[in-house]
């Protein structure tokens, strides 16, 4: 049977942080907006306190998840246990999106490896935690992580991440704004300062 949760315990943070896939999923104000839902991985979710997560939001093609949460603030993150016992975890909070320029962000992103392609931290006050059984829930077995982000990122380059960011960043599918730094020089100068 189900069970929800006043916080995170020892046992529901180490089966987080044993697990290599979650799923994130956000919806904009509009009823007509397009609901979206993401697999996440590559080391990129963090338990910071028993009521607050965050994850390392990577470059890519979309910018669904960042538009909605810099909207509403409204997420849910969905772990399944794909190995050994049957088990799915939800996650329901608000999330706050700590851009590259955000003095927050060079604190949080040192939780992580380190990675040219993130570009921001999403920070996540939970509010409904729970969990279920998982009985339909697949086996899968663990073979590793893919190595194509990474690779396309170390061949983009910092300024060429900068301007895919500027170029497919700036708004959702539904037209609700981006990353707020795309392209700007403060973004630039965040990287220096993340580096160095």
């Amino acid at each position: 049977m189900g069970k929800v949760y006043e916080a995170l315990d020892e046992q529901l943070t180490e089966f987080i942080s044993s697990q290599h896939l979650f799923f994130v999923a956000t919806a904009p104000l509009d009823r007509s907006g397009h609901v979206n839902m993401s697999p996440k991985g590559l080391d990129s979710f963090r338990v910071i306190d028993p009521k607050t997560v965050a994850y390392l939001d990577f470059t890519g093609s979309g910018i669904e998840t960042v538009s909605h949460v810099r909207e509403n603030g409204r997420i849910v993150v969905l772990f399944c246990a794909l190995e050994g016992p049957p088990k799915i975890l939800r996650l329901h909070g608000r999330g706050e999106v700590i851009e590259r320029d955000k003095p927050q962000f060079g604190d949080l992103s040192k939780l992580f490896p380190a990675s040219i392609s993130a570009r921001a931290v999403v920070l996540i006050s939970l509010e409904r935690i729970s969990d279920s059984c998982g009985y339909g829930v697949p086996l899968y077995r663990y073979e590793g992580e893919r190595t194509q982000l990474p690779a396309w990122a170390e061949r983009k380059g910092v300024d060429g991440l900068v301007e895919y960011r500027a170029e497919n960043n700036r708004a959702s599918i539904d037209g609700i704004p981006g990353l707020a730094t795309t392209g700007s020089s403060q973004e630039r100068e965040a990287d220096a300062h993340i580096k160095g």
